[in-house]
């Protein structure tokens, strides 16, 4: 066993996982696995630079993550960072304040790598189930970009894409600098447009429709789950590897479009940070099942951190 510790910072949060990895037998034992919403993308889309306040928010929450992963005695330290690093101007002034907190420096990942991260970690516990039939269709909805993967005991082809639910609340769904609530008809529309787009050009390069399982990861689509399940409180055993039917999902994100902020933030298993955002994570959820028919979305927790994790052992 080796420890290791993986840090993945994207547009909305920043995650850890520190756990025990065997390669030999594919076995990773969580130690430790912890998620704090910084929006480092505040912005980014429409400025191009990371904000100073969504700057300090992160590096608080990677000294948090210091401790634990010194606490623990990882024995190796991956972090890698997403979209809204990728597209911003002062990058550089993010990665020296990684480097002076944890000593490592962030990698800025492509999507194409993001996505077989995903992939990886999201597959490796489902290949041997009988019940869901390859290849699986991977959709990992970020804060401010979305990877679609296709394959089966490997990677056949990826695509990353800028429709995440950040990136989609503030292009559309923010006026005189205020989340909608709720959006109107032509908002709504706005959102699918793009989402659209995004999946006519993820097409171009991945086969969507070959694809037989369709896996959902990240916050969006966790959230959902917990929802469809009417958890009391956020529960990760209970939704890791649920299913959600597509008549589900596109009646909670009816609701969610139709919902106040306040409603919202009334739902017990919603994380606070999720509450303005959660509705155009929901509708590119909805979107993707509707263009390649999938009947069903299969919810996976382990995700690209887990991937990380395994590249790290």
């Amino acid at each position: 066993m080796t420890r290791v510790a993986a840090i993945d910072c994207g547009t909305n949060s920043i995650r850890l996982l520190v756990a025990d990895a065997d390669p030999e037998s594919g076995e990773l034992v969580d130690l430790e696995r912890r998620m704090t919403i910084v929006r480092l993308g505040q912005g980014v889309d429409r400025t191009g630079r990371l904000a100073p306040e969504a700057l300090q928010r992160t590096f608080a929450a990677c000294r948090e993550y210091a401790a634990v992963i010194k606490e623990l005695g990882a024995e190796r330290l991956r972090f890698v960072a997403t979209s809204a690093s990728r597209d911003a101007e002062n990058r550089d002034e993010f990665v020296r304040g990684v480097m002076d907190i944890l000593g490592v420096e962030p990698e800025v990942i492509s999507g194409d790598q993001e996505a077989e991260f995903s992939f990886t970690g999201a597959t490796k516990e489902l290949l041997g189930r009988d019940d869901l039939v390859k290849p699986f269709l991977v959709v990992d909805i970020g804060g401010g970009s979305t990877e679609f993967v296709v394959g089966d005991d490997h990677v056949r082809a990826a695509r990353s894409v800028d429709i995440g639910c950040v990136r989609m609340t503030e292009r559309h769904l923010v006026r005189d600098g205020a989340v909608v609530d709720p959006p109107g008809p032509e908002e709504i529309a706005a959102v699918r447009a793009d989402i659209e787009a995004a999946l006519d050009l993820a097409e171009r390069t991945v086969p969507l429709r070959e694809a037989h399982t369709l896996v959902g990861l990240a916050g969006s689509v966790t959230t959902l789950s917990a929802i469809a399940q009417d958890l009391p409180a956020y529960d990760s055993t209970a939704i890791h590897h649920s299913r959600i039917p597509y008549e589900r999902v596109r009646e909670i994100t009816e609701g969610l479009l139709r919902s106040t902020h306040a409603e919202r933030a009334a739902i017990p298993s919603m994380h606070p940070g999720r509450v303005d955002v959660i509705a155009a994570g929901a509708l590119v959820l909805l979107a993707i099942m509707e263009r390649i028919g999938a009947a069903e979305v299969v919810v996976s927790e382990h995700d690209i951190l887990d991937g990380i994790a395994w590249s790290v052992a």
